[in-house]
This record gives C-alpha cells, structure tokens and sequence, in this order.
C-alpha cells in the first residue's frame, strides 16, 4: 500500500522522531564503518556477490564494520563477509512490498518506515560508501551522499564505485554529457573512485581514517596550545 506522506497526521512525527532516536541510540557505538549499496536482485550466483563479500571481509578483518540496507543479495553479502570474520554487521531494514526480507547475516538490525531517517543513518555513521552494481536505490544512496559533499552539507568522505565494466557508463555519461553542458563542474568527479579490487578500497578507506585522525591530533595540540597560553 502507498502511504500518502501529504496527510496532515501528527501522529506520524512521533513515529519518524522514534526512528531517529532509535538509530542514534544503536548506532553510536560502532566506530569506524563503511556503507555498502548494491542490488537485492544479485544473489550467490552472481559474481558480484562473490566480490562484495571479498570487499566486506577485507573491511572488516581491518577493524571496519559493515553498514548495509540489510536485504538479500548484495547486502546479504556484505553482512555475510563482516559476521564471517568476526566483525560488526549491521543491518538497516525497511519495510517494502517486494524484495527486502533480512538477511541472517546481521548482528545489529534495526528496521526503519521511512526512507529518508534510514538515510541519515548511512551518511551518519559511514567513513566512506562502496557502491556495487546495482539499481535505482544504490543510484539514491550514491547520488545523494555526493550531492551533500558537493554543496558542503557534508564533510567529503570516499565514494567508491566497484566494477568497472557496470559503473564505466555512468562515470562516461557524467564525464561526457554532463560535463559538456556544464551542469556539473571537473571538481566534482574527484570525489568518486571506480575499482574492481578489494585491497584499492582498503587503502582508500585507510588513507582517510589517517586524515581524519590526523586532523584531531592537530586540533587537539592547538587546544593545548591555547589552554597554555591562557595560563
């Protein structure tokens, strides 16, 4: 059933405050993790699966937890790849008419109504995205985590699209329409990163938690240094 979000029920702001809350509480914890997108229709036989799930175990053998949408599929393998390997596998259901039934992978689950507070939740508590093959959702997901590094809502964190031969279209339709009638900027594609190789996301994970950490290391001696100045 379509639920019309036009109505004027109170009620519903209490249900969207509830998953807001909800996702703080659980997600607070999890440290340093990744998002991983990718279809729902790509299941074990599909190679993608089998790469999506050497990409998440690599993750997670190096300390990452694994964020997915929490269905079959691709996000199946995610999951599958952190709980093999002893780390954390978080899932992010929601309820939909077709396709999503959780996967058995995931030792922290939380189901979500509305699409927009699961959302918050992936930019939230990700480092980075890795963005497998998949459809008008992995696009979402993909689409609106780059809007907001672009306008500056966000900080930049890596965008990682994995497969070359199913992104390449996508990446020369930016680079060649889009660029052409100028409607993005060269900028902008800077800050996506198109592989096929487990170990390339590894590092470019790694080289922006040791930004990161770097930047708190620098704020925090300029802290010391102005608390010793106003002594």
């Amino acid at each position: 059933m379509v639920e019309d979000l036009k109505g004027q029920e109170t009620w519903r702001l209490f249900r969207i405050m509830s998953e807001f809350i909800e996702g703080f509480d659980e997600l607070s914890d999890i440290g340093p993790a990744v998002s991983i997108f990718g279809s729902a229709r790509l299941g074990k036989g599909n190679k993608y699966y089998k790469q999506c799930l050497d990409v998440s175990s690599l993750l997670s053998k190096n300390g990452y937890s694994i964020i997915t949408g929490g269905g079959p599929g691709i996000m199946e393998a995610a999951n599958k790849g952190a709980r093999m390997n002893g780390g954390l596998s978080v899932g992010l259901n929601i309820t939909l008419p077709m396709e999503q039934k959780p996967n058995k992978f995931q030792n922290r689950s939380l189901n979500f109504k509305y699409f927009f507070a699961r959302k918050v939740m992936f930019v939230k508590y990700a480092i980075g995205y890795v963005c497998m093959p998949g459809g008008f959702g992995t696009l979402d997901e993909f689409f609106e985590a780059l809007t907001l590094i672009q306008t500056h809502k966000i900080y930049p964190f890596p965008l990682i699209l994995f497969g070359r031969e199913y992104w390449t279209p996508l990446m020369d339709f930016m680079k060649h329409t889009m660029m052409k009638h100028k409607t993005i900027s060269p900028e902008d594609l800077k800050f996506i990163d198109l592989t096929d190789d487990p170990q390339v996301v590894l590092d470019i994970m790694n080289r922006h938690m040791n930004s990161k950490l770097k930047l708190i290391e620098d704020a925090a001696r300029q802290g010391k240094k102005k608390a010793v100045k106003k002594k």
